[in-house]
């Protein structure tokens, strides 16, 4: 059992496109009549937006707001709050404005209302950092969270790519360090777990077009549910690292967030593996470290401190800064153990990870995916690639030997040999596990105006023989006379006439005619055709419930695993009318055997049908003696689309 606490913290959160109108009035619920709107010095085009948006609200405007929160900033801004007078707080830009509105609110009490225009997801958390003689603090106070939060997208359509991508890893870095934080509870696992796959997913998609609105409402919805994570829990090395390069280095925040992650995360792998295989699963990579740096790379954003005019001079300080005040890691922490990790950030290098029989694996499928890359056919190349990752997975899942893979191999080749014209052992194979009814339940789902449709089963031939309506299929077979009257309609109603109608059957003992040695040429088998008023009449014999072969590979296999053979009885129907989709059905015995247990799962309740017992003179005026089954039903089939 997992013990424990969770802790929540009250925030209001608009989010949605043109929500900066709205601000007035979160202003208002919070009392405000005075806003000192706070803004950085490259924010003009939002800050007017912001600014017209609170219209006479605006008391004073303050610009100067830069990274790493320094106090001397926040003093000079204090101090024109102090002279306006005003008694609220809003920001409008990235972590810098929303740091120095925090700081504020801190010294004075005023409500915020924090608007941002980055990525950085901290404007939902209660903690502050502060830069005072070059070295930055930390803090965290109910006082320091903001009481509302405006997302609007629409103004993050602007933020330069190179910014979007720096800005998105600082959120991810939230995200992953609450994944192994000492706090870490089931909630902000979650949480964490969604916002990097939701950023890995949508930074690509914002690198093919960075005015795709989706791929930015998906990043700024990681923001806010990142900045929950990180308002929950205690973060570890890789926060307090960049807090250190940061405020001693005056390194860019962002950008120094996007280059150490990657590289914090390969130091704590050791010693926190299941969260770096739970990250890796969310990135869909073989390994979370170098999948996390593939992911920057990829984009062009910056991989190396040497990039952000770190001194290597100063690696061996960073390091010992880094480690001067005990904080929980999942590794322990030493001077010479992050200075290591210092200077592979600084030269840009890959991570490498562990190499185990996972990642070898994951490496492998990887390759054969790729090899399909090139392939003409789009959706071949989507059937296959999706087919490889599914068999490597599964044999990944299940640990298969070689002993076990050899005796599937050869199971398969025994199920091709049986296979023929007038046996398809491979069908069978398809029916029994589920996959047949499977495609078959998706193709129905797309016309569910029509009957519905059913496996085709292993038992059709090509080309059955014509037969005229009225005529007798069964070929004088023993068993209960049965009438067919089956009309063939479109979706409106409307009889389709010269509709080409397969049926087969198997006889009163279960056996169709292809596994009778002696039969002699088809029975039970025919193709009618309809007539102007979209009908056709048949005579058979009322189908019975039948075992599978059971003397094949499939046949064995439910034999070995304890199912029974049974199929419920039917008649198969396999329809086709010009400018419509074929339909290939079943109609089933209501009063028939195996109904709740078809050993192919193909009954469906629409498809159970009266057989209905009768005596006496028949339709076409034949006198039977003794009990005769009569069938009406309406088949309606779907137009084609296109």
């Amino acid at each position: 059992m997992r013990t424990f606490i969770h802790t929540s913290h009250p925030a209001r959160v608009v989010f949605g496109s043109g929500t900066v109108d709205h601000l007035a009035e979160e202003v208002g619920r919070l009392g405000g009549e005075r806003v000192l709107l706070l803004s950085g010095s490259a924010l003009e085009e939002a800050a007017v937006q912001v600014r017209d948006a609170l219209g006479g609200l605006v008391v004073a405007e303050f610009s100067g707001a830069v990274m790493h929160t320094p106090v001397e900033v926040t003093e000079q801004a204090l101090a024109v709050l102090r002279e306006a007078g005003a008694d609220c707080l809003v920001s409008v830009g990235g972590g810098s404005t929303t740091g120095l509105s925090k700081a504020l609110a801190l010294r004075t009490d005023l409500p915020q209302v924090v608007v941002p225009t980055t990525y950085a997801g901290s404007e939902v958390t209660p903690v502050l950092g502060e830069t005072r003689d070059g070295r930055k603090v930390t803090q965290s106070s109910a006082a320091i969270l903001p009481e509302t939060v405006v997302y609007d997208v629409d103004l993050t359509l602007s933020l330069p790519l190179s910014t979007s991508i720096t800005s998105s890893m600082n959120a991810m870095a939230h995200a992953v360090e609450a994944l192994y934080s000492a706090d870490a509870d089931p909630a902000t696992d979650r949480l964490a777990l969604d916002v990097i796959a939701r950023i890995a997913r949508a930074l690509p998609r914002l690198g093919a077009d960075p005015a795709d609105q989706e791929a930015r409402a998906d990043l700024l919805q990681g923001a806010w549910l990142a900045g929950t994570c990180l308002a929950t829990v205690g973060m570890a090395l890789h926060h307090k690292l960049c807090h250190t390069l940061g405020g001693s280095f005056d390194l860019p925040h962002a950008e120094t967030h996007t280059v150490i992650l990657p590289h914090v995360m390969a130091y704590n792998a050791p010693s926190a593996p299941d969260v770096m295989r739970r990250i890796a699963q969310a990135l869909d990579v073989p390994d979370a470290a170098s999948g996390v740096y593939d992911l920057v790379a990829s984009l062009g954003g910056p991989t190396s401190l040497r990039e952000l005019s770190m001194p290597e001079s100063s690696l061996v300080g960073a390091a010992e800064l880094a480690v001067a005040t005990p904080y929980p890691n999942p590794r322990e922490l030493t001077t010479e153990g992050i200075h290591g990790l210092l200077a592979d950030a600084w030269h840009g290098r890959r991570p490498q990870g562990p190499t185990t029989a996972d990642t070898v694996l994951a490496q492998l499928t990887e390759q054969v995916v790729a090899s399909f890359a090139q392939a003409p056919d789009a959706r071949l190349r989507d059937l296959l690639t999706g087919l490889v990752r599914h068999l490597h997975a599964y044999v990944a899942e299940q640990d298969v030997t070689e002993a076990e893979w050899d005796y599937a191999i050869d199971y398969l080749t025994r199920t091709g040999q049986l296979s023929s014209p007038t046996r398809q052992e491979f069908v069978l194979l398809s029916d029994v596990l589920g996959i047949s009814s499977a495609v078959d339940v998706l193709t129905n789902s797309r016309t569910p105006d029509t009957t519905p449709s059913a496996v085709l089963g292993p038992f059709y031939v090509e080309g059955p023989p014509e037969a005229a309506h009225g005529s007798n299929i069964s070929a004088e077979l023993p068993g209960t006379p049965l009438w067919v009257d089956v009309s063939i309609t479109d979706t409106a109603g409307e009889p389709l006439k010269n509709a080409v109608v397969d049926v087969w059957q198997a006889n009163e003992d279960g056996f169709y005619d292809v596994q009778l040695p002696d039969q002699e040429g088809p029975v039970l088998r025919a193709r009618l055709r309809t007539d102007a008023d979209g009908r056709l009449t048949f005579w058979s014999i009322l189908p019975s419930h039948y075992p599978i072969p059971g003397d094949g590979p499939v046949g064995q296999m439910l034999t070995a695993v304890g199912r029974h053979h049974y199929r419920a009885p039917h008649v198969h129907f396999m329809i086709s009318a010009p400018g419509h989709r074929r339909l290939i059905t079943q109609l089933f015995v209501s009063d028939g055997s195996h109904l709740d247990s078809d050993t192919v799962f193909g009954v469906k309740d629409p498809l159970i049908v009266d057989f209905a017992s009768q005596t006496g003179s028949a339709p076409d005026g034949r006198v039977l003696e003794g009990e005769w089954r009569l069938l009406n039903h309406t088949f309606r089939i779907a137009p084609l689309v296109g």
